[in-house]
């Protein structure tokens, strides 16, 4: 398996809860390798992955896998809600800065930052 279905195979199997960026994979991996865990090989201009017998061995006795660990506790249907309201906020956005006027852009990011200081605001209220 090469590094982007990792990442991809991370995201499924978290549920979402987890995607880990390239930046923290492709170096963890090479760790990974030098610790003699697991080996790669070139295929078609990709680096495949393969446990090593040591690796199998680390896998078994380590602890849970950090997908589960990621996505337990989570609740999935406010993470979808969270999701689709962030996406259609941008999805929003982005229609005003791509057919709006210079007036209803800075409009537009006057929302946005007014936005952002209201969520903030609610972490500081008391309970």
């Amino acid at each position: 398996m090469h590094g982007y279905e990792m990442i991809q195979e991370i995201a499924e199997r978290s549920g979402g809860a987890w995607k880990p960026s390239p930046g923290s994979v492709y170096p963890t991996l090479q760790l990974l390798e030098d610790e003699g865990l697991i080996a790669s090989e070139s295929e078609g201009g990709k680096k495949l992955f393969s446990l090593t017998e040591a690796g199998r061995t680390a896998a078994e006795e380590g602890p849970d896998a950090p997908w589960e660990e990621a996505s337990r506790g989570v609740d999935f249907e406010a993470l979808g809600e969270i999701r689709q309201a962030g996406f259609g906020l941008m999805e929003a956005f982005g229609q005003v800065w791509k057919t709006g006027s210079k007036e209803q852009r800075e409009k537009a990011v006057g929302v946005i930052n007014e936005a952002r200081k209201k969520l903030y605001l609610i972490l500081a209220e008391e309970d």
